[in-house]
Protein backbone atom coordinates (compact mmCIF):
# COMPACT_ATOMS: atom_id res chain seq x y z
CA UNK A 1 0.00 0.00 0.00
CA UNK A 2 1.03 3.76 -0.68
CA UNK A 3 1.34 5.32 2.02
CA UNK A 4 -0.08 9.07 1.95
CA UNK A 5 -1.00 11.98 3.42
CA UNK A 6 -3.78 14.91 3.26
CA UNK A 7 -3.18 18.56 3.38
CA UNK A 8 -6.29 20.54 4.78
CA UNK A 9 -8.89 19.35 6.35
CA UNK A 10 -12.02 21.12 4.91
CA UNK A 11 -14.53 20.04 2.43
CA UNK A 12 -12.23 18.55 -0.42
CA UNK A 13 -9.86 16.95 2.80
CA UNK A 14 -12.91 14.73 4.52
CA UNK A 15 -13.63 14.08 0.86
CA UNK A 16 -10.44 13.04 0.01
CA UNK A 17 -10.19 10.83 3.51
CA UNK A 18 -13.14 9.17 2.92
CA UNK A 19 -12.17 7.99 -0.37
CA UNK A 20 -8.09 6.88 0.58
CA UNK A 21 -10.06 4.74 3.47
CA UNK A 22 -11.97 3.12 0.92
CA UNK A 23 -9.19 2.66 -1.26
CA UNK A 24 -6.76 -0.80 -1.25
CA UNK A 25 -4.24 0.52 -2.64
CA UNK A 26 -3.43 3.76 -0.19
CA UNK A 27 -3.14 4.20 3.35
CA UNK A 28 -3.85 7.31 5.05
CA UNK A 29 -1.07 7.91 7.88
CA UNK A 30 -1.00 11.29 8.27
CA UNK A 31 -3.72 14.62 8.36
CA UNK A 32 -2.25 17.78 7.88
CA UNK A 33 -3.98 21.13 9.31
CA UNK A 34 -3.62 24.26 11.14
CA UNK A 35 -6.36 23.09 13.86
CA UNK A 36 -5.81 18.89 13.76
CA UNK A 37 -7.70 19.14 17.09
CA UNK A 38 -10.93 20.13 14.91
CA UNK A 39 -10.81 16.82 13.08
CA UNK A 40 -13.19 15.33 14.39
CA UNK A 41 -15.50 18.76 14.82
CA UNK A 42 -15.23 19.20 11.25
CA UNK A 43 -16.98 15.41 10.62
CA UNK A 44 -19.63 16.45 12.46
CA UNK A 45 -20.47 19.63 10.52
CA UNK A 46 -22.56 19.91 7.80
CA UNK A 47 -20.13 21.17 4.49
CA UNK A 48 -19.69 21.79 0.98
CA UNK A 49 -21.97 21.78 -1.86
CA UNK A 50 -22.08 17.80 -2.98
CA UNK A 51 -22.85 15.09 -0.59
CA UNK A 52 -19.74 12.13 -0.78
CA UNK A 53 -20.42 10.02 2.18
CA UNK A 54 -19.01 10.40 5.54
CA UNK A 55 -15.78 9.21 8.00
CA UNK A 56 -16.37 7.39 10.89
CA UNK A 57 -14.35 8.63 13.94
CA UNK A 58 -12.77 5.73 15.03
CA UNK A 59 -11.31 5.32 11.62
CA UNK A 60 -9.53 8.34 12.32
CA UNK A 61 -8.53 7.83 15.68
CA UNK A 62 -4.35 5.93 14.44
CA UNK A 63 -3.92 8.73 12.12
CA UNK A 64 -0.91 10.99 13.31
CA UNK A 65 -2.43 15.06 13.09
CA UNK A 66 0.20 17.34 12.26
CA UNK A 67 -0.01 21.50 11.87
CA UNK A 68 3.32 22.09 9.97
CA UNK A 69 3.99 20.47 6.43
CA UNK A 70 7.49 20.19 6.87
CA UNK A 71 7.44 18.12 10.28
CA UNK A 72 4.61 15.88 8.71
CA UNK A 73 7.34 15.36 5.54
CA UNK A 74 10.33 15.22 7.89
CA UNK A 75 8.74 12.59 10.33
CA UNK A 76 6.51 10.25 7.47
CA UNK A 77 7.67 8.04 4.74
CA UNK A 78 5.40 8.69 2.57
CA UNK A 79 4.79 8.05 -1.32
CA UNK A 80 2.21 10.69 -1.81
CA UNK A 81 0.39 13.80 -0.61
CA UNK A 82 -3.37 14.88 -1.06
CA UNK A 83 -3.22 18.95 -0.96
CA UNK A 84 -6.46 19.97 -0.73
CA UNK A 85 -5.68 23.47 0.48
CA UNK A 86 -7.03 26.75 -0.41
CA UNK A 87 -6.02 28.25 -3.69
CA UNK A 88 -3.31 31.15 -3.12
CA UNK A 89 -1.23 28.18 -1.38
CA UNK A 90 -1.40 25.46 -4.41
CA UNK A 91 2.33 26.67 -5.88
CA UNK A 92 4.36 26.57 -2.49
CA UNK A 93 2.75 23.67 -1.22
CA UNK A 94 3.23 21.34 -4.39
CA UNK A 95 6.53 23.06 -4.76
CA UNK A 96 7.52 21.60 -1.27
CA UNK A 97 6.20 18.33 -1.49
CA UNK A 98 7.84 17.49 -4.73
CA UNK A 99 10.88 19.03 -3.62
CA UNK A 100 10.89 16.19 -1.02
CA UNK A 101 10.41 13.54 -3.76
CA UNK A 102 6.69 13.06 -3.37
CA UNK A 103 4.14 12.41 -6.06
CA UNK A 104 0.92 15.14 -5.57
CA UNK A 105 -2.52 14.41 -5.87
CA UNK A 106 -3.43 18.47 -5.67
CA UNK A 107 -7.06 19.88 -5.79
CA UNK A 108 -8.33 22.55 -8.67
CA UNK A 109 -8.12 24.91 -9.55
CA UNK A 110 -4.27 24.24 -10.74
CA UNK A 111 -2.79 27.51 -10.05
CA UNK A 112 -4.13 30.76 -11.21
CA UNK A 113 -1.01 32.04 -12.00
CA UNK A 114 0.23 30.23 -15.32
CA UNK A 115 3.70 30.55 -14.88
CA UNK A 116 3.67 28.88 -11.63
CA UNK A 117 1.70 25.76 -12.80
CA UNK A 118 4.46 25.26 -15.74
CA UNK A 119 7.25 25.63 -13.11
CA UNK A 120 5.45 23.18 -10.76
CA UNK A 121 4.94 21.05 -14.24
CA UNK A 122 8.36 21.06 -14.71
CA UNK A 123 9.60 20.46 -11.48
CA UNK A 124 7.99 17.05 -11.01
CA UNK A 125 9.35 15.39 -14.18
CA UNK A 126 12.50 16.69 -13.01
CA UNK A 127 11.79 14.88 -10.00
CA UNK A 128 10.26 11.67 -11.67
CA UNK A 129 7.29 12.32 -9.81
CA UNK A 130 3.64 12.23 -10.71
CA UNK A 131 1.49 15.46 -10.28
CA UNK A 132 -1.80 15.37 -11.00
CA UNK A 133 -4.39 17.73 -10.83
CA UNK A 134 -8.34 16.39 -9.78
CA UNK A 135 -10.57 17.33 -12.09
CA UNK A 136 -13.50 15.43 -10.60
CA UNK A 137 -15.90 15.69 -13.51
CA UNK A 138 -13.80 13.65 -15.62
CA UNK A 139 -14.56 10.21 -13.70
CA UNK A 140 -17.91 11.10 -12.75
CA UNK A 141 -20.11 8.42 -14.38
CA UNK A 142 -22.77 10.56 -15.80
CA UNK A 143 -20.26 12.45 -17.55
CA UNK A 144 -18.17 9.41 -18.48
CA UNK A 145 -21.72 8.04 -19.82
CA UNK A 146 -21.62 11.19 -22.45
CA UNK A 147 -18.38 11.09 -23.18
CA UNK A 148 -19.04 7.73 -24.66
CA UNK A 149 -22.22 8.49 -26.73
CA UNK A 150 -19.72 11.59 -28.32
CA UNK A 151 -16.97 9.28 -28.91
CA UNK A 152 -18.51 6.07 -30.09
CA UNK A 153 -21.47 8.52 -31.99
CA UNK A 154 -24.08 6.41 -30.60
CA UNK A 155 -26.62 8.89 -31.52
CA UNK A 156 -24.93 10.40 -34.35
CA UNK A 157 -22.89 13.39 -34.37
CA UNK A 158 -22.79 15.94 -31.60
CA UNK A 159 -24.71 19.68 -32.92
CA UNK A 160 -24.98 21.61 -29.47
CA UNK A 161 -24.10 21.02 -25.48
CA UNK A 162 -25.05 23.16 -22.72
CA UNK A 163 -23.42 22.54 -19.59
CA UNK A 164 -24.67 24.40 -16.70
CA UNK A 165 -23.27 24.42 -12.67
CA UNK A 166 -25.01 26.57 -10.03
CA UNK A 167 -24.67 26.60 -6.10
CA UNK A 168 -25.23 29.81 -3.72
CA UNK A 169 -22.04 31.78 -2.29
CA UNK A 170 -20.04 29.11 -0.06
CA UNK A 171 -20.34 29.59 3.69
CA UNK A 172 -18.33 26.61 4.65
CA UNK A 173 -14.60 26.28 6.30
CA UNK A 174 -12.33 29.18 5.18
CA UNK A 175 -14.97 30.53 2.82
CA UNK A 176 -16.49 32.12 5.96
CA UNK A 177 -13.37 33.71 7.39
CA UNK A 178 -12.12 36.87 6.40
CA UNK A 179 -8.72 35.68 5.46
CA UNK A 180 -10.37 34.53 2.05
CA UNK A 181 -9.73 38.33 0.12
CA UNK A 182 -11.79 39.37 -2.60
CA UNK A 183 -10.73 37.52 -5.69
CA UNK A 184 -8.28 34.88 -4.02
CA UNK A 185 -9.88 31.79 -5.21
CA UNK A 186 -10.57 32.91 -8.38
CA UNK A 187 -14.24 32.51 -8.03
CA UNK A 188 -16.75 31.03 -9.76
CA UNK A 189 -15.06 30.46 -13.19
CA UNK A 190 -11.60 29.15 -11.79
CA UNK A 191 -13.79 27.35 -8.76
CA UNK A 192 -17.00 26.16 -10.40
CA UNK A 193 -17.37 26.51 -13.60
CA UNK A 194 -14.06 25.45 -14.23
CA UNK A 195 -15.20 21.85 -14.05
CA UNK A 196 -17.33 22.46 -17.03
CA UNK A 197 -14.86 23.71 -18.53
CA UNK A 198 -12.02 21.06 -18.31
CA UNK A 199 -14.26 18.42 -18.97
CA UNK A 200 -15.70 20.21 -23.02
CA UNK A 201 -12.20 20.49 -23.35
CA UNK A 202 -10.98 17.20 -22.38
CA UNK A 203 -13.57 15.83 -24.72
CA UNK A 204 -13.58 18.30 -27.74
CA UNK A 205 -10.61 19.70 -27.51
CA UNK A 206 -9.80 23.60 -27.41
CA UNK A 207 -12.85 25.85 -29.07
CA UNK A 208 -12.05 28.09 -32.46
CA UNK A 209 -14.03 30.97 -30.58
CA UNK A 210 -15.42 32.08 -26.84
CA UNK A 211 -17.98 34.63 -26.72
CA UNK A 212 -18.48 35.15 -22.93
CA UNK A 213 -20.50 37.78 -20.39
CA UNK A 214 -19.88 37.87 -16.94
CA UNK A 215 -21.56 39.57 -13.60
CA UNK A 216 -19.34 40.52 -10.16
CA UNK A 217 -20.12 38.73 -6.91
CA UNK A 218 -19.41 38.80 -3.20
CA UNK A 219 -16.20 36.74 -4.55
CA UNK A 220 -14.56 37.97 -7.67
CA UNK A 221 -15.51 40.11 -10.44
CA UNK A 222 -16.55 37.36 -12.77
CA UNK A 223 -19.15 34.90 -10.53
CA UNK A 224 -21.59 34.74 -12.82
CA UNK A 225 -21.00 33.17 -16.53
CA UNK A 226 -22.33 32.14 -20.00
CA UNK A 227 -20.38 31.68 -22.73
CA UNK A 228 -20.57 30.49 -26.12
CA UNK A 229 -17.78 27.84 -27.50
CA UNK A 230 -17.80 27.31 -31.57
CA UNK A 231 -15.67 24.30 -32.88
CA UNK A 232 -16.09 25.27 -36.60
CA UNK A 233 -14.29 22.69 -37.89
CA UNK A 234 -16.75 19.75 -35.81
CA UNK A 235 -19.55 22.31 -36.71
CA UNK A 236 -20.19 22.14 -33.14
CA UNK A 237 -21.20 25.08 -30.44
CA UNK A 238 -21.19 24.82 -26.58
CA UNK A 239 -22.97 26.67 -24.06
CA UNK A 240 -21.22 27.55 -20.85
CA UNK A 241 -22.97 28.88 -17.89
CA UNK A 242 -22.93 28.86 -14.33
CA UNK A 243 -22.02 30.83 -10.71
CA UNK A 244 -22.37 30.93 -7.16
CA UNK A 245 -24.15 34.60 -6.86
CA UNK A 246 -27.13 32.61 -5.07
CA UNK A 247 -27.50 33.10 -1.36
CA UNK A 248 -26.14 30.65 0.32
CA UNK A 249 -28.80 28.35 1.49
CA UNK A 250 -29.37 27.61 -2.51
CA UNK A 251 -29.09 24.06 -3.93
CA UNK A 252 -26.22 22.65 -5.62
CA UNK A 253 -27.01 21.95 -9.06
CA UNK A 254 -25.05 21.07 -12.33
CA UNK A 255 -26.00 19.28 -16.05
CA UNK A 256 -25.61 18.63 -19.31
CA UNK A 257 -28.17 18.92 -22.22
CA UNK A 258 -26.73 17.59 -25.80
CA UNK A 259 -28.63 17.60 -29.20
CA UNK A 260 -27.09 14.53 -31.46
CA UNK A 261 -27.90 14.15 -34.88
CA UNK A 262 -30.88 11.39 -33.79
CA UNK A 263 -31.43 12.44 -30.35
CA UNK A 264 -31.39 15.03 -27.46
CA UNK A 265 -29.48 13.72 -23.54
CA UNK A 266 -30.28 15.67 -20.81
CA UNK A 267 -28.93 14.94 -17.06
CA UNK A 268 -29.48 17.18 -14.18
CA UNK A 269 -28.46 16.74 -10.20
CA UNK A 270 -31.97 17.61 -9.85
CA UNK A 271 -32.84 14.53 -11.04
CA UNK A 272 -29.44 12.74 -10.92
CA UNK A 273 -30.16 9.07 -10.88
CA UNK A 274 -31.25 9.36 -14.89
CA UNK A 275 -30.50 10.68 -18.18
CA UNK A 276 -33.52 11.09 -20.21
CA UNK A 277 -32.70 10.40 -24.00
CA UNK A 278 -35.60 11.96 -26.24
CA UNK A 279 -36.47 11.10 -30.18
CA UNK A 280 -38.72 12.67 -32.15
CA UNK A 281 -41.26 9.66 -30.95
CA UNK A 282 -40.22 8.82 -27.49
CA UNK A 283 -38.34 9.77 -24.05
CA UNK A 284 -36.21 6.98 -22.59
CA UNK A 285 -34.65 7.40 -19.26
CA UNK A 286 -31.52 5.38 -18.31
CA UNK A 287 -29.77 5.18 -15.51
CA UNK A 288 -26.86 7.71 -14.90
CA UNK A 289 -24.79 6.02 -12.35
CA UNK A 290 -24.04 7.95 -8.64
CA UNK A 291 -21.92 11.30 -9.96
CA UNK A 292 -20.44 11.18 -6.48
CA UNK A 293 -18.27 8.16 -7.31
CA UNK A 294 -15.94 10.38 -9.37
CA UNK A 295 -14.61 11.56 -6.03
CA UNK A 296 -13.43 7.72 -5.60
CA UNK A 297 -12.45 6.93 -9.10
CA UNK A 298 -10.37 9.90 -9.84
CA UNK A 299 -8.62 9.03 -6.40
CA UNK A 300 -8.33 4.96 -7.32
CA UNK A 301 -6.91 6.10 -10.82
CA UNK A 302 -3.91 8.34 -8.88
CA UNK A 303 -3.19 5.56 -6.54
CA UNK A 304 -2.58 3.17 -10.11
CA UNK A 305 -1.02 5.73 -11.30
CA UNK A 306 1.68 5.76 -8.57
CA UNK A 307 1.38 2.08 -7.68
CA UNK A 308 2.36 1.44 -11.17
CA UNK A 309 4.53 4.85 -11.71
CA UNK A 310 3.09 5.95 -14.97
CA UNK A 311 1.88 9.42 -15.83
CA UNK A 312 -1.62 9.90 -15.67
CA UNK A 313 -2.95 10.54 -19.14
CA UNK A 314 -6.79 10.73 -18.12
CA UNK A 315 -5.75 13.89 -16.42
CA UNK A 316 -2.08 15.24 -17.95
CA UNK A 317 -1.22 18.22 -15.55
CA UNK A 318 -0.83 20.19 -19.40
CA UNK A 319 -4.52 19.43 -19.28
CA UNK A 320 -4.88 20.94 -16.29
CA UNK A 321 -2.46 23.74 -17.43
CA UNK A 322 -4.75 24.41 -20.78
CA UNK A 323 -8.03 24.58 -18.24
CA UNK A 324 -6.48 27.55 -16.56
CA UNK A 325 -5.73 29.30 -19.58
CA UNK A 326 -8.85 28.19 -21.19
CA UNK A 327 -10.81 30.14 -18.16
CA UNK A 328 -8.54 33.25 -18.63
CA UNK A 329 -10.04 33.15 -22.56
CA UNK A 330 -13.62 33.84 -20.68
CA UNK A 331 -12.15 37.42 -18.96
Amino acid sequence: MKKVAILGFGFMGMTHAENILKNGDLELVAIVDKNPTAVEEKLLSATGNFAVGEIKQEKLEKIKRYTSMDDCLEFEDLDAVHICVHTDLHYEMTRKVLLHGKHVFLEKPFCLDMQQADLLIKLAKEKEKILMVGHVVRFMPPYQKLKKFIDEDTFGKLKFLSMTRFSGVPAWGEWMDRRVSFGSSGGALFDLLIHDIDFVNSILGMPGSIKCNYLPGLLSKHDYITALWSYFDKDINVKMEGGNIFHSGFPFQAGYMAQFEHASVQYSTIKGDLIQIATDSKLEEIPSGNAGDGFYNEIAYFAQCITQNRAPVECMPESSLQTIQLCYDHI
